[in-house]
């Protein structure tokens, strides 16, 4: 269990890395603080539930819950980054 923990810990770390390097380069990258605990709340939640769809679930339900699992994410991300639904969540 532990390890799991670490491994999303350290995956999220890495990937919230990208869009840090890219504000210290461009102009163009405007994450607040929300923002980073907004992505990283969101990337934990994902791969957590990733986690326990691949070590509770077996055979093919397993993969129509991981298929689920991304989907959510994708739009949820979507949702926040652009407003797709158009949500009170997108922000102005």
């Amino acid at each position: 269990m532990k390890t799991s923990l670490l491994r999303i810990l350290i995956i999220t770390a890495t990937l919230l890395l990208i869009p840090a390097v890219g504000s210290l380069i461009s102009e163009e990258v405007h994450w607040s603080r929300s923002d980073y605990v907004i992505g990283g709340v969101l990337l934990m939640t994902f791969l957590a539930g990733l986690e326990i769809v691949f070590h509770w679930v077996k055979g093919t339900l397993r993969w129509i819950l991981c298929l689920g699992v991304i989907l959510a994410f994708v739009l949820v991300w979507a949702e926040l980054a652009v407003g797709i639904f158009g949500t009170p969540f997108a922000g102005s």
